[in-house]
């Protein structure tokens, strides 16, 4: 594993998180209460300032660079100029969630045009990959069998 990729619980690390009243939101770890606990805040997703479980927390890749206990004003002018709701749109978790929230509002027809979009998509690349390996079928033509004995006649 690469240390670039290590997230720690660290002050300032944008959190997900993953259980509890506020599922789905980001928030901030202000402060570590303990092994178990974290103080967070969430200014700009509707997040009060509380204590929570690490067991309920998701860790990002983004991080604020700020001191233990910020108030929460001033964390929300960091969370601003630091853009963290742009960088999170950017992750590929965020857009997977998005993803999956767009997939679970389609109606029944909805789903069956998706159906029928993705069947004459594959079925557009099935063609050119005959065609394409129809011509590297004749492109290559076999090499004859060269006998190593004589043949007895």
């Amino acid at each position: 594993m690469v240390v670039a990729q290590l997230r720690f619980v660290e002050i300032g690390r944008v959190a997900y998180i993953a259980y509890g009243p506020d599922q789905g939101k980001l928030c901030a770890i202000v402060d570590v209460i303990d092994q178990n606990r974290a103080l967070i805040d969430g200014p700009c997703t509707g997040v009060s300032r509380k204590q929570i479980n690490f067991k309920n927390l998701h860790l990002t890749g983004i991080k604020i660079t700020m001191p233990r206990s910020l108030r929460t004003g001033l964390l929300k002018k960091k969370w601003e100029s630091d853009k963290v709701q742009e960088q999170w749109e950017k992750t590929t978790w965020a857009k997977k969630i998005a993803d999956r929230k767009l997939r679970s509002k389609l109606s029944d027809f909805d789903r069956f045009k998706l159906m029928k979009a993705k069947q004459a998509r594959n079925r557009l690349i099935n063609v050119e990959f005959g065609k394409l390996r129809l011509q590297a079928k004749k492109a290559t033509a076999k090499p004859k069998r060269i006998r190593k004995r004589p043949s007895k006649k």
